[in-house]
């Protein structure tokens, strides 16, 4: 049981680095803060447990309560609620611990809240990708209440304060231990903008120098014949390597360089088109583009769009623009126009990860799609969970009542490409096929399966 439970830690610790530098120590943080917890809760829940003073022993459970649910949500990345319930047990064991054992007197200052100040900043760091009021709420928060409890003796009662001889060394202790964490917080949030910065400027160079490469994973129908390929962006980093999407697409997103990188990609993929187009062997394969929110929402993507058919003089049929689900939901009216006049031109369009998102069958409905992408969650289970076996037959007879294709992503066995095509799956998606390959191996891959 031990060895298991180190070997998950190492995995997480490990699947961690595949993220940004930020998320990693984010991360790092969580895990960190959710075996300490248990550990601080058991040590003084035993010891107050000894003198009989079970309100202590309560709050001292709930942290223990808090960091086991903590490290669940870790495991379950969902970095959010995990932070929320930290920073919750922290605030509550914090400001507990300094009303009922260190009120204030004229031989003890009180210590203990000092802590408040490093959780204000490391709130800062950990919801700095959150909405506003809750990255700058948690900090004001713990703020004022550093400021109500220094500025105040009061205490609810006096029955559980540790002895003034044991606080007056305490408070040193506790004041140097608070301003020690407190500066190795600002020095680690120095350093991850520092970084973000160098983040920026290497992408902004991998633009210009052409360091980002395109691999294409193949897209087969019933017969095992290509029939095109989805498009996914690598980083040939100079130091680093090659480096997946996970290693830079959220920053890009999150600093508006996707807009860059996703024209840069638009660009290679017509380029690529047109070279197709005069070769019998390559001439009827469709490439399909991921398009970020940032880049759909701009005034002028369908004119950049129509521009990039007509320069390269493209076949507009062979061009799929990728859109998720949470896109669609942020403004239906602009980019259902969009689509349309894209769609009158040729283009098509298709539905990444259908299923687990925010879309609905009125989105369905009202957008031009040409396909839907059964997300790779529900293909992995589909043999073994009666739920997602349903999910996926439901999802088939709806594409095909609505005359669109229904292409299966994550396919990975014989048995679920079995399975999907038995239920009228038309196309597929995944490592059993082919994994993302550079565009010379995809040439010759085309060429052994379509003769």
């Amino acid at each position: 049981m031990l060895l298991s439970f180190i070997k998950r830690i190492r995995q997480l610790w490990d699947a961690a680095d595949l993220a940004l530098i930020g998320q990693r120590r984010e991360r790092r943080m969580r895990l960190l803060a959710s075996l300490v917890m248990p550990l601080v809760g058991v040590g003084w829940g035993l010891f107050f447990a000894t003198r009989g003073e079970w309100p202590i022993v309560a709050m001292d459970v709930a942290i223990i309560v808090s960091g086991i649910v903590v490290f669940i949500l870790t495991l379950k990345q969902r970095a959010r609620s995990a932070n929320l319930v930290m920073f919750a047990a922290l605030i509550l064991a914090i400001v507990g611990s300094t009303l009922f054992l260190d009120p204030q007197t004229a031989a003890a200052p009180r210590a203990t809240h000092l802590y408040l100040l490093p959780v204000a900043v490391a709130a800062l760091m950990a919801f700095r990708d959150e909405v506003l009021w809750l990255r700058y709420g948690m900090c004001l928060f713990c703020f004022v209440l550093f400021l109500a409890l220094g500025a105040s003796s009061w205490s609810p009662t006096l029955a559980y304060a540790l002895p003034d001889e044991v606080r007056a060394v305490g408070s040193w202790l506790q004041g140097a231990a608070a301003m020690a964490m407190l500066f190795m917080l600002l020095y680690i949030l120095q350093t991850d903008t520092a970084e973000r910065s160098e983040l920026d400027r290497d992408l902004q160079a991998a633009l210009r120098e052409q360091q980002f490469v395109l691999h294409y994973q193949p897209q087969l129908d019933e017969h095992n014949r290509v029939l095109g390929a989805e498009l996914l962006i690598r980083w040939q980093h100079p130091q680093r390597g090659l480096l997946g999407p996970g290693e830079f697409i959220d920053h890009a997103e999150k600093t508006g360089l996707i807009i860059a990188i996703g024209q840069w990609v638009l660009e290679q993929t017509a380029a690529r088109l047109r070279q197709w187009q005069d070769d019998p062997r390559y001439q009827h394969l469709s490439l399909a583009v991921n398009i970020s929110q940032k880049q759909a929402s701009q005034a002028s993507f369908v004119a950049e769009i129509l521009d990039l058919i007509q320069r390269h003089a493209i076949d507009a049929r062979r061009l799929e623009l990728e859109l998720t689900e949470t896109l669609i939901v942020q403004d239906m009216e602009d980019l259902t126009s969009k689509m349309a006049a894209l769609v009158e031109r040729g283009v098509r369009f298709s539905l990444d990860d259908f299923g687990t998102g925010f879309s609905s069958l009125s989105h369905l409905k009202r957008l031009p799609l040409s396909k839907l992408k059964i997300d790779r969650s529900f293909i992995c289970d589909v043999l073994t969970d009666a739920n997602s076996e349903t999910i996926v037959r439901t999802v088939i007879a709806l594409g095909q009542s609505m005359g669109m294709t229904v292409i299966a992503e994550g396919v990975e066995t014989e048995a679920q490409r079995h399975f999907l095509a038995d239920s009228g799956c038309q196309q597929f998606q995944g490592y059993l096929l082919g994994r993302p390959m550079p565009l010379e191996d995809f040439c010759q891959f085309v060429q052994r399966h379509n003769g």
